[in-house]
């Protein structure tokens, strides 16, 4: 009976272990990522009964909160690369739940604000979302909730700030 090659995978096994760095399932991203999807889980259904996405429902919570929008900074705000907001934008606005024009000062520029079907359909998903909201912080507490946000904040705010004497020493 002929030996059949080591499988690559397990064949590593050994060498991978012994890598200096913390477990995978204890990785910073790893968490995030986890504890966002069971977040989005809770709301998926809802967004879904609405018809829309995941990324859509950032755009009109963004826009919801703000008069209009540049098209950039509505990527920087909803965390979206460009071509993907292109994409989106243009399905909202075939649906006419986002308005879009020119803006006044640079004619190259597009302004994207939500429209009135945009803020009846968000009505129209509120009381589900918050129902969700509720039930999270039902489970997890109200004080847990609120002391995540903060750390999550300011975890936030360390990293922008590091990242950002990082450049300037690079500048130096």
């Amino acid at each position: 009976m002929a030996k059949r090659p080591a499988d690559p995978i397990s064949a590593s096994a050994p060498a991978a272990r012994q890598v200096p760095m913390r477990d995978f399932s204890r990785s910073l991203p790893m968490s995030l990522l986890r504890a966002r999807e069971a977040v989005m889980r809770q709301f998926r259904p809802s967004l879904r009964e609405h018809g829309l996405t995941e990324q859509q429902w950032r755009i009109l919570r963004a826009l919801a909160a703000i008069e209009a929008a540049e098209v950039t900074e509505l990527a920087r705000t909803a965390f979206l690369l460009g071509p993907s907001l292109s994409r989106i934008l243009r399905d909202l606005e075939a649906r006419n739940l986002i308005e879009r024009r020119t803006a006044k000062a640079d004619q190259r520029r597009s302004m994207v604000s939500i429209s009135k079907e945009g803020v009846k359909l968000m009505a129209s998903v509120a009381p589900s979302s918050e129902a969700i909201y509720a039930e999270i912080t039902r489970r997890f507490g109200a004080r847990k909730l609120a002391e995540l946000q903060e750390m999550l904040a300011e975890l936030e705010r360390s990293l922008a700030e590091l990242g950002a004497s990082d450049e300037a020493s690079a500048e130096e």
